[in-house]
């Protein structure tokens, strides 16, 4: 497989059952979308990069004998990290208070310190210091997005989700393409590709945030943690909330079984003369399927007003791709089976994504069980790469590994179905 898409929720406030009434109405402007769009191109190059090419590279030039090893230990603790600083960080976004605004001020600093994360990251030489600034870096990603998600939540009516949820979600896959292309036709190092994606960020963050005003809000109460804790536990209590959580844990889980060590089982088990070159050609395949995927497929449920045949739809083509390179792993089939996921998993984001903004328990904590709805994204990545070591060094290796991709992701879909509010 080719990239990895992070599915992040992306919800128009009050978007769920009885909040309908205190979502946005005024529509957003073509430039406003463009702008966001090249905000979510930054930030999709900065967290895919690394893991895609990056940090590969960089714990293979630390250890090549225990690179698979020391890859599940980083995204393990990284996913810890995230696990925690989603919801809180989510919180913290609702309850800010300053003459810059709460969403600026959260997209604006998780950004400075997701590139400076990343720079420092570059630096480390040792297995224990990835480790630790990749984990630090996490914070930063946790604070960008729970900004960017909730921008999105505060702004963006629903009659407009699926246009702008394609506008988000193009870059994400393109953001990939454009890191590795860079890095590979300059030969960077990975300290180099650090930097270079990091001056990225900002420099793409920088419009946005320069003509993005906050909207009026109302006072949230003070922060207390037996409230967070109950107020979490009531999300989850939902059962339509639920359901949809466990079908993206799963979906995600698929997805990141299957690329978290593309580059290795292009190296080690395809063994082709030249990996990196191969993985951008997989990226590419994957970003063309998945960009006019997305952009149709999102549109379309939007128009028929149905969302669970699409995201079942959608899932069973990331199944079927995982079942393919099982079959016959080599590299015509990886470009097939990339060309497959991405159509799959770009269009299942876009209309998961609506599928989510419909089933949210509480427009007045959006930002908080948004930052648990991105819990379903951030942590399969982490526990992917865990799982996929221990399948890899058995006798059977990748061919057990992407089954289980095609596996999971058909689990997913019965999880999806068992949302009936949806249609």
């Amino acid at each position: 497989m080719s990239t990895e898409f992070h599915h992040l929720t992306l919800a128009p406030a009050g978007a769920a059952g009885a909040h309908t009434g205190h979502g946005p109405t005024e529509p957003v402007s073509r430039a406003w979308t463009a702008l966001f769009g090249l905000v979510w191109f930054g930030y999709w190059t900065a967290s895919l990069v690394p893991l895609q090419l990056l940090l590969p590279q960089q714990l293979e030039a630390i250890d090549p004998s225990a690179k698979v090893h020391d890859f599940a230990v980083v995204n393990a603790v990284s996913g810890l990290v995230a696990l925690l600083a989603l919801p809180l960080c989510g919180t913290l976004c609702d309850r800010s208070r300053s003459r810059f605004g709460r969403r600026r001020l959260w997209v604006t600093g998780g950004s400075l310190a997701l590139a400076v994360g990343l720079a420092v990251t570059a630096q480390q030489t040792t297995v224990a210091g990835v480790t630790a600034a990749w984990a630090a870096a996490m914070v930063g990603l946790s604070a960008v997005t729970a900004g960017l998600t909730a921008v999105m939540a505060d702004r963006v009516p629903v009659a407009q989700r699926g246009m702008v949820s394609s506008a988000i979600y193009g870059p994400q896959a393109l953001g990939v393409v454009a890191g590795i292309a860079l890095v590979s036709a300059f030969g960077l190092s990975p300290a180099g590709g650090y930097l270079v994606i990091a001056a990225m960020l900002v420099i793409c963050a920088v419009p946005f945030v320069a003509r993005y005003r906050d909207p009026a809000h109302s006072v949230q109460p003070p922060l207390r943690l037996r409230a967070l804790l109950a107020s979490l536990g009531n999300s989850l209590r939902n059962r339509e909330f639920a359901w949809a959580f466990g079908g993206r844990l799963l979906v995600n889980l698929a997805n990141s079984l299957g690329v978290c060590y593309t580059l290795y089982f292009l190296t080690d088990d395809l063994k082709v003369p030249d990996p990196a070159s191969s993985l951008l050609a997989c990226t590419a395949v994957y970003l063309v399927a998945g960009v006019l995927a997305t952009s149709v497929v999102g549109v379309l449920s939007d128009r028929l007003g149905r969302r669970r045949i699409f995201v079942a739809l959608t899932a069973l083509l990331q199944a079927v791709s995982g079942f393919l390179l099982a079959a016959f792993p080599n590299l015509t089939v990886t470009l097939v089976a990339s060309a497959i996921m991405g159509a799959g998993f770009g269009a299942y984001m876009s209309v998961d994504q609506a599928l989510i903004t419909q089933v949210l328990p509480d427009a007045e904590s959006r930002a908080q069980d948004l930052g648990i709805m991105n819990i379903g994204s951030v942590l399969p990545p982490a526990l992917a790469p865990l799982i996929a070591s221990l399948i890899i060094t058995s006798d059977r290796g990748y061919p057990v590994l992407f089954a289980l991709v095609g596996a999971t992701s058909a689990l997913g879909v019965l999880l999806v179905y068992r949302v009936r509010s949806v249609r």
